[in-house]
């Protein structure tokens, strides 16, 4: 994985945030992501994300699962076990219509489930970085990507100029991979000790 390096902006407000963000897509910066401790209504919209594809796939999954039951039911009662139930046709699709929608829910559910985990990167033992510890508790973090046509300390300015309450600066694997939190002594320490250097 790529060790890439990031300026940090920390914000204390989210109204300080959201124009932040606008003003970080106007001056052309590689943002890379924003994490907050609660969602923010339109904050996808003012970094420039597409809508989300998961209803798409949810419904492809549940077409699937129709599809599904329907051709497999039809083929049990009218080709490889024939039964005369109360004297009903063997293809008895009103019969069948409950068995085809919990089919239709559970697949598009379980398959909703899992394409959202892999799109986020969500498993047992996966491991990414964290920016800020208090990303998901009380501080709204924003990680620019410096890349080689940025400068760093104009970006660092820009985010003070722009409202963060702390501006620093990480190297870190953009990537994710297999590994414990909980086998981690001091998992923000280095990232404590980067900020206190970056602000020295």
């Amino acid at each position: 994985m790529a060790v890439k390096k990031f300026v940090v902006g920390c914000f204390d407000d989210e109204a300080v945030l959201f124009p932040a963000v606008k003003n970080v897509r106007k001056a052309g910066y590689k943002m890379h992501d924003v994490y907050t401790p609660f969602p923010i209504h339109g904050l996808d919209h003012a970094m420039g994300l597409r809508d989300t594809s998961l209803h798409t796939a949810g419904f492809i999954y549940g077409i699937t699962g129709t599809t599904t039951a329907l051709s497999f039911i039809s083929w049990v009662f009218t080709k490889d076990w024939e039964l005369n139930i109360g004297g009903k046709p063997h293809f008895a699709l009103p019969a069948w219509i409950p068995i085809m929608f919990e089919l239709t829910v559970l697949f598009a559910a379980v398959g909703m489930v899992l394409t959202f985990c892999y799109l986020c990167q969500l498993a047992p033992f996966v491991k990414k970085h964290h920016f800020h510890p208090r990303a998901t508790d009380d501080l709204f973090v924003m990680t620019i990507e410096l890349t080689a046509k940025s400068n760093e300390v104009e970006i660092i300015n820009f985010l003070n100029s722009v409202g963060a309450k702390e501006v620093h600066v990480q190297e870190a694997e953009t990537g994710w991979w297999l590994g414990r939190y909980d086998n981690d002594s001091k998992p923000f320490d280095n990232m404590i000790r980067e900020e206190h250097s970056a602000t020295a």
